[in-house]
This record gives structure tokens, C-alpha cells and sequence, in this order.
């Protein structure tokens, strides 16, 4: 999504542009696919950032706003606990009224908790720089399980507890993801993806699809161009990664063309955690389904550190939850849970044993009859999705967005390289969708006012 977003705004500038997609379809994570007639979202499966972020900004700016039908669910989401059910609305005055009802004891601190993420002050913004999540909430609140309903999206959303999340990022997936959330491109989420894609051909650009990149070649620490995997050297002097940074510094360019302290950072840095992914097709409609389009978080465990833990080790009994998302049509179900990379000898043998485990979790806790009408069931592991994107060990949401690598500069733009950028969620500085599609605009951005300077 970063790659097509800036490839389109280069193109809508006049500039020669070509953008070679190593997968067979544009969009990354964004994608769809079929299996036996039901069509599945990969990875995405709702959008937030439309009505009040970039998203919406930009498809106005690339004029194809029309040409894409979102539905919107109202409550977007939904926490679901043993104890408690919340909601979040699009009357963000509706969201508040109903955790105040749930936790009376914190009505004014729910108050401005909200208020801050709807209007945050610059000054404590700019203090929150080293600040994790859970420094946040405890600023706020403290009931222990209030923090844990609060946090859980943002562990689904960014594979982190509050412990270890940067509290700019929580608060990024709360904008983005949760106040302004609940939209789906009618059609699946391939929609939004290949309506870029088409715009992107029609203002001129060239999308090549599979069409994996071998190396970018320098000059005196310039780029020069790229050699796509067949033996073709493409000269350019502008070249745009929007893979994982592992692959574009260590394979791309090579480690001889890096300082050994670069490397180092680089080698230190943590990735985040995977997914494994359930794609249920259903015949008939079971008599329990949930809201359809509705994001629904299933916690079990409202200490999310020791769920992280648990889903680093693999231990899939205590990962704290998951969430569930019934297609808006009803005819198909997504259910993603955090998980660790691991080896293929380790999913070849759980795979399947994964996948009927958490299909009989979801029939004890959330639709009694589901098995009985399971016509189609496959599960993506995380290296499903390294083979699907290479994402380094299947990563879903780039680099871990710790502290400490949060809005490191020589990952979009490194300093030592002429003509060469970074964009999308490896560049440290964006997650998600919405992220994503500012980080393609953006170093489009960029890439203009340098060239108007030159």
C-alpha cells in the first residue's frame, strides 16, 4: 500500500515511474483471494483512517474516491471479555458513556483519557517520545482490568502488550483504527489495492507483478538502478523500497556498502510478532454468528504481558485472545492470533491441529453450530505471509514499535545513500493501513521538494 501510494503521486507529477511487485497481485497485506468459490481478505480486513485521517485525503487527491463503495459498521469494534462487553462507536461520546457505566469509579479519567487521544496536547505529545502505553494509561487509570480492555486492541493491532508498546503508537491505532474505524471497501479489501493500481497504470505508471527486485546498484554511493531478478538493469536515479529494511540494506544493496555500526543497529532490531490466520467458509448461517463487519476482540487474559509471552513462545492456550471478524455478506470468517515465526517443521506439524483447536475454542465461547457449517477451512501461518510478502520472519507489523525503534531517520531516508528512500511500516515511523498510506504520500513528498530544490 506504501508502494502504490507513493507510486501514484509521483505519477500524477509527470515523473517516470515503475513499481515491480515481487507477488503476483498489488497491495501486500491488503490483498484477497478465493478459495472454492468464498472470497477471503488475506491479512486487512477493515479499514480505519477514512472519514478523518489520510486515507480518505488520499483517495480525494488521486481523484478515485468514487470508484470505491465502503461500508461502514457502527459499533466498529467490540471487547469482549468474561467479565465485560464494550464498544466503540462512531459517536465517540457513546463509546465514553458506555466505559462509564461499565467503570463508574473511573468516569472522569475515561473522560480525558478520550479527550486527550481526540486533541492531544504538543507539549505532552512531544514528552511521550520514550513513553510506553502503559506509562499512558497509568497517567489515567487504575483498574488493572479497564487497562487490560484498553490495551488488547492495540496488541491485536500492533503485537504488542502496554509494557512494550510506544505510547505514540498506541495512541496512532486509537486515531486511526478505533475513532474513526469500521469502514470495508465493498467487494474485499483487493478492491482498494488494485483501484490504486489502475490509477497508478492510468496516470502513466508501469506496475510489473511478479517481478521480484535482485539488487539496487550504486555509483559512489548514489543509486543507479535496480537488476530485477531475470538479469534486467533498470537505470534510475530515485529508487523506493517498500520492503522489510532487513532485505533492502543486507540484500538489495549489500552489507560492503554499510557502516559496521549501521549493520549493528540494524541486526539488533526486533521485528514484530506474526499472525496465524483462520479463513472459515461457511454454508447456511450458523444461529450465533456475530455482527457482521464488526471487529471483535475476544480477551481472555487481561495480563497482556504474560499473553505476549505466551504468544512468543508459542504457547497458544494463554495468548490472551483474539479477534474475529465476520464478513460483511456472512458468507465467510477471519480470525487472527498473534504468533511467533518458528520453523516449517514446526507449522507443517500444527497447522491443522492450530486450526481445529481454535475453531473448537470459538464454537465453546462464540457460535455454538459453527462446525456444522464449515464448508471450506484453511489457516495462513507466519510463513504463509513471509512467502506471500517477505516480510522478514512473516512480520505483520513491520518492526516491533518499541520505544526505541520508534521514528528512526536513516530508515526512511538513509543519510550515507544518495537517491535512495524507505516507505511502509518497516520504516519505523507508520503501522497499519492508515500508516502506510501517509508514509507513500509522504515520501512522495519528499521526493518532489527535492527534485523542485534540484
Amino acid at each position: 500500500m506504501g508502494g502504490l501510494v507513493c507510486g501514484c503521486y509521483l505519477a500524477k507529477a509527470g515523473m517516470k515511474v515503475l513499481i515491480a511487485e515481487q507477488h503476483a497481485k498489488p497491495g501486500g497485506y491488503c490483498t484477497s483471494f478465493r478459495r472454492r468459490g468464498f472470497l477471503f481478505d488475506a491479512a486487512a480486513h477493515s479499514i480505519g483512517g477514512y472519514k478523518r485521517g489520510h486515507i480518505g485525503n488520499v483517495l480525494k487527491d488521486l481523484h478515485i474516491m468514487d470508484k470505491i463503495k465502503f461500508l461502514k459498521v457502527d459499533p466498529s469494534d467490540v471487547i469482549i471479555s468474561r467479565d465485560y462487553r464494550v464498544s466503540f462507536w462512531e459517536d465517540g461520546n457513546k463509546t465514553i458513556r458506555e466505559l462509564q457505566q461499565v467503570f463508574p469509579e473511573e468516569k472522569k479519567s475515561i473522560g480525558d483519557f478520550f479527550s486527550f487521544l481526540s486533541g492531544p496536547d504538543p507539549k505532552i505529545f512531544s514528552l511521550m517520545r520514550k513513553w510506553t502505553f502503559e506509562n499512558l494509561l497509568d497517567r489515567y487509570f487504575t483498574n488493572i482490568k479497564l487497562k487490560g480492555l484498553l490495551s488488547f486492541p492495540l496488541f491485536g493491532n500492533g503485537g504488542l502488550p502496554p509494557t512494550r508498546m510506544a505510547a505514540f503508537v498506541g495512541v496512532k491505532i486509537y486515531q486511526e483504527f478505533l475513532l474513526d474505524g469500521g469502514y470495508y471497501p465493498e467487494g474485499g479489501m483487493q478492491v482498494l489495492s488494485d483501484t490504486l493500481a489502475e490509477r497508478f497504470v492510468e496516470m502513466g505508471g508501469e506496475l510489473r507483478l511478479s517481478c521480484p527486485v535482485k539488487k539496487v546498484t550504486l555509483k559512489n554511493n548514489a543509486v543507479i538502478g535496480i537488476i530485477l531478478n531475470d538479469g534486467q538493469f533498470l537505470a534510475s536515479r530515485c529508487v523506493i523500497s517498500n520492503c522489510d529494511a532487513r532485505q533492502t540494506f543486507f540484500s538489495l544493496l549489500g552489507k560492503r556498502v554499510l557502516e559496521p555500526a549501521f549493520i549493528a543497529q540494524i541486526e539488533s532490531m526486533v521485528p514484530s510478532l506474526s499472525g496465524f490466520i483462520l479463513y472459515l467458509g461457511l454454508e447456511g448461517h450458523p444461529k450465533h454468528l456475530p455482527e457482521p463487519g464488526v471487529n471483535l476482540w475476544y480477551l481472555f487474559n487481561y495480563d497482556l504481558q504474560a499473553a505476549y509471552v505466551a504468544a512468543v513462545k508459542g504457547d497458544f492456550r494463554h495468548v490472551g485472545g483474539y479477534v474475529l471478524h465476520v464478513s460483511p455478506d456472512k458468507k465467510t470468517v477471519f480470525v487472527f492470533i498473534n504468533a511467533p515465526y518458528k520453523t516449517g517443521h514446526y507449522w507443517r506439524f500444527n497447522k491443522t491441529k492450530l486450526l481445529d483447536f481454535f475453531i473448537r475454542r470459538i464454537e465453546a465461547e462464540t457460535i455454538p453450530d459453527l462446525s456444522k457449517h464449515i464448508l471450506v477451512k484453511d489457516a495462513a501461518t507466519p510463513l504463509t505471509l513471509k512467502r506471500y510478502t517477505s516480510n522478514y520472519k512473516g512480520a505483520t507489523f513491520g518492526w516491533a514499535s518499541t520505544p526505541q525503534q520508534l521514528a528512526i531517520p536513516d530508515l526512511r531516508k538513509p543519510s550515507f545513500l544518495q537517491g535512495l528512500y524507505l516507505t511502509g511500516h518497516w520504516t519505523t515511523h507508520g503501522l497499519g493501513i492508515p500508516g502506510v498510506v501517509y508514509l507513500g504520500y509522504d515520501t512522495a513528498r519528499m521526493i518532489l521538494k527535492k527534485r523542485k530544490s534540484d
